[in-house]
């Protein structure tokens, strides 16, 4: 065991957040040093934060190390944080300073406590509202108490700093000194408790019981689709706070944040924390540093909160735990919902993994008891589960270029009659997703990808959905140079849009697309104005269905129900299975039944039998044993290796040398399969080329991989990425 505590003088190992791959030595400070402390040090002539990580390794002339220039003013980084970046880099094959970098993520930490002016809202009223003035106090109210400093507010709102000044005079914004990191509210676990129904009480009577038992342990809460799953962890989050612990939920959505919240707020009497892409870097700062101390009891946050430093983590949630944005697929590559258990198993803490639709890992788990299981199987209050219908295209009578079929038409029209909602799901934004020109059959692709680019009409640009670039639609044909030759094929929820506006002229139509927001204060405002009844007619993508609460919505209908079983993902069946579930599932959630239709060219299709039957546990053990006979996940092992280069050849050349020498990899059981050039072969000017490798459920993977990848040294260009687990196969 290394000490805790290291004395002035003392030869210390420090880890960065440098891509250096090893820990630096230097001398303890003066006072000294704890073990895990979080320090400045010098490195050349910049100075950088890191960690003192234990008793220096003694290959450096002593008399020629640096000292720390300063310990920082922030509690020191934990055992159980230290063992769980090591163990999380050891699985996923992550250099630790890269692991680092996930946990501390927060501007300033170097910065000493000060004050600072901060900004919230007022009592008092403008002589006059302006557009600028009237956004300005929308964001304020929308943070819900929370201060920000003027630049962010002014930021935020779109605004000068002008326009708040002259706000402040005004009093109706209110300008105030604020210690740069203060405690957040004290929550009340027994604030704002919901009357429950029986299984949603069995079932928080389980979660509190595992909690009192104290130590690790998971559990998957499997409910249908507005049973109230989030009231029953509230209830598992209450008796951790009761028991002075910390609790985090993470969240597959930043636009869920705001409703989760509010219920959050009804339950314990205030906010939690918050730790996400939407947060202030200055609200940041604060998070990490509060957490450190245990001044935060709770906190809402994406994946990437998993890696802050809580004092005593107690309970951590995975929502919708079956989610794909829960892998981490650049830079760090790590599933947030594996790493959440293995977290909770080094700190003594309970997982809740929640979802209708669990992934299949989370189900096999549960199976073999691994995980403990709680069935919340009706509906909470007067909802009932909507009825699931499919419509067979392959006989209605529907022109080539439009995809609303008479038979969906007819159900929104009685919908539109009664006053009620209807969500039509189409799983792929912009307009359309192909631009072809007729004249010579040329299709618009990205320049720095083998990417089609997605025509967004909204925007009047063509967008690569790989790398983010975008360009003016044009009038001729980049190849033939045809005037007004060019044609949209396919459709995407605006083109959606337009279709359903010609049909229901008299209707209110609302989109949902994360790219038609530019931020998420407007995403928040638009998703509870639809709630509460702005919108007869909802067009979304699978934003749509991701949790959110719509009381008149009682149609939905899914316009291309095939779309995820194209493809060779071993995931595709699951994730349709998932997805058209998750969708259905926001129809009929108040006092009115609901019903679903899947239009599909294949109605007999097995997944799509499933998913209209309803016997879910059928559907998972089919599922299940067609992946144990191919000993695929979770009946086996992958790993994709990813090679990239400006050059083809030269990436090509290093595959088939990684094929040939593979007696590592065979020694464990392992085979290779590849290379291939990825399904996507270039992105960002980069081509691509990808290896899979398949092994055993038990096999040494991790070591196999090292010893197979070290026989080689990148050059020149030459990137290679290996990814545990793979979730997607682009």
């Amino acid at each position: 065991m290394p000490p805790s505590f290291f004395d002035q003088g003392a030869t210390i190992a420090v880890l960065t957040a440098q891509p250096l791959d090893k820990t630096l030595d230097y001398r303890a400070p003066e006072g000294g040093c704890f073990l895990g402390a979080f320090v400045e040090v010098p490195l050349g002539p910049r100075k950088v934060v890191g960690v003192v990580w234990g008793p220096g390794t003694g290959d450096w002339d002593r008399a020629k190390l640096r000292a720390v220039i300063r310990v920082l003013d922030a509690a020191p980084m934990r055992d159980e944080l230290r063992s769980f970046l090591e163990r999380a880099g050891d699985y996923t094959l992550t250099p630790l300073p890269a692991m680092l970098r996930l946990c501390t993520r927060a501007p300033g930490l170097g910065d000493p406590p000060s004050m600072r002016k901060v900004y919230r809202l007022g009592q008092g009223a403008a002589d006059r509202m302006t557009d600028a003035r009237t956004r300005v106090l929308a964001v304020l109210r929308d943070l819900g108490g929370l201060s920000l400093t003027l630049g962010e507010l002014a930021e935020a709102a779109g605004v000068t700093t002008s326009v708040v000044k002259g706000l402040v005079k005004f009093g109706a914004v209110q300008e105030e000194e604020s210690p740069r990191d203060t405690p957040f509210p004290v929550l009340d676990p027994a604030y704002g408790g919901k009357e429950l129904t029986g299984d949603q009480a069995a079932g928080a009577e389980r979660l509190r019981e595992g909690l009192r038992m104290g130590g690790y342990g998971t559990v998957l809460l499997r409910g249908v689709t507005g049973s109230g799953k989030t009231e029953v962890y509230l209830e598992a989050v209450a008796e951790c706070l009761a028991q002075g612990r910390q609790a985090l939920v993470l969240l597959p959505e930043i636009s869920l944040t705001a409703e989760f919240l509010t219920r959050v707020q009804a339950r314990f009497g205030a906010r939690p924390a918050e730790w996400h892409s939407g947060v202030t870097m200055t609200e940041r700062r604060r998070v990490w540093k509060m957490v450190g101390e245990g001044k935060v009891q709770f906190v809402a946050g994406a994946r990437s909160a998993l890696f802050l430093p809580f004092r005593d983590l107690g309970l951590i949630v995975v929502d919708e735990e079956h989610d794909t944005s829960y892998k981490q697929e650049e830079g760090v590559l790590y599933n947030a919902r594996d790493m959440a258990v293995l977290r909770a198993s080094i700190c003594g803490a309970r997982v809740v993994l929640a979802s209708a639709t669990p992934s299949l890992e989370s189900w096999a788990n549960a199976e073999t008891g691994k995980y403990e299981r709680i069935e919340l199987t009706s509906r909470f209050g007067a909802a009932v589960l909507p009825e699931m219908r499919a419509i067979d295209m392959r006989a209605e009578d529907l022109p080539g270029n439009k995809w609303v079929s008479p038979t969906l038409r007819r159900a929104i029209e009685v919908r539109l009659e009664q006053g009620e909602q209807s969500l039509l799901f189409l799983n792929r934004r912009g307009y359309a997703p192909v631009t072809i020109c007729r004249a010579c059959g040329f299709q618009i692709g990205c320049d720095h990808c083998d990417a089609r680019m997605v025509e967004h009409r909204f925007l009047k640009r063509l967008v690569c959905h790989q790398c983010g670039e975008s360009k003016p639609v044009p009038t001729k044909c980049p190849s033939c140079e045809a005037e007004d030759r060019l044609s949209a094929v396919g459709p995407g929820v605006e083109r959606l849009g337009e279709e359903v506006t010609e049909l229901f002229p008299q209707a209110r139509v609302a989109v949902l697309s994360s790219d038609m927001y530019g931020s998420a204060r407007a995403m928040k405002a638009e998703i509870e104005g639809i709630a509460e009844g702005s919108a007869d007619i909802i067009i979304g993508t699978q934003l749509v269905a991701k949790g959110h609460n719509f009381p008149l919505l009682t149609l939905v209908g899914v316009i291309d129900a095939d779309l995820g079983l194209q493809g060779s993902d071993l995931r595709a069946a699951e994730r349709t299975f998932q997805l058209m579930r998750q969708v259905a599932g926001r129809a009929g959630r108040a006092e009115k039944p609901g019903i679903a239709l899947m239009q599909t060219f294949q109605p007999e299709h097995p997944v799509i039998r499933a998913i209209l039957g309803g016997d879910e546990e059928r559907f998972w053990r089919a599922e299940a044993e067609e992946r144990r006979a191919a000993g695929v996940p979770p009946y086996g092992r992958m790993a994709g290796i990813i090679l990239s280069s400006t050059e083809v050849q030269e990436i090509f050349d290093l595959g088939n040398a990684l094929a040939r020498q593979d007696d590592a990899l065979r020694k464990v059981g392992a085979q290779v399969f590849g290379p291939a050039p990825a399904p996507i072969a270039r992105v960002r000017g980069r081509h691509r080329v990808r290896l899979l490798v398949k092994a055993p459920k038990g096999a040494p993977l991790q070591s196999a991989l090292l010893a197979w990848t070290g026989q080689f040294r990148l050059r020149g260009q030459i990137r290679m990425a290996i990814d545990i687990d793979p979730q997607s196969f682009y």
